[in-house]
């Protein structure tokens, strides 16, 4: 019997594959840790208050409904644009591949399948290079 391909971006299937979201708070969890301890991260790590918890929870409602499961985030804080919500931080190529290095570090020890690890990184970069394009 083989196993079905499952189609991410489709309905819920990205938010089931990172396991709702309690997969989600771990990865977010796991990805804020990463940005603490990682000296490729130092530089965005300083843009961000001394106390994650707020930023921690807010990433993982965006991420939540980001991935077809509940708009958890504006339910909560209303709407978002990401390129905007980052305007005011200095953002360069730089410190877009410190984010990336964090985020593929965390993604990395998640019980995720590989494909689908190889699907939320491409995906992870497509606002990435929005909030770069604003800057040019």
């Amino acid at each position: 019997m083989s196993k079905e391909k499952i189609k991410y971006g489709i309905g819920d299937s990205s938010y089931r594959a990172a396991g709702e979201l309690e997969g989600i708070t771990k990865l977010v969890n796991a990805f804020y840790d990463f940005m603490e301890s990682l000296p490729e991260a130092k530089i965005i790590r300083k843009m961000h208050s001394e106390n994650l918890d707020d930023t921690r929870l807010r990433f993982s409602y965006f991420l939540s409904g980001w991935l077809g499961g509940p708009k958890l985030f504006s339910q909560n804080f209303g709407p978002i644009k990401v390129p905007q919500f980052h305007k005011d931080m200095p953002i360069g190529r730089s410190e877009a591949e410190a984010w990336m290095l964090c985020m593929q570090k965390a993604v990395d020890i998640q019980p995720y399948e590989e494909d689908f690890k190889i699907y939320l990184m491409k995906q992870l970069r497509v606002p990435l290079e929005r909030i770069l394009a604003v800057r040019e």
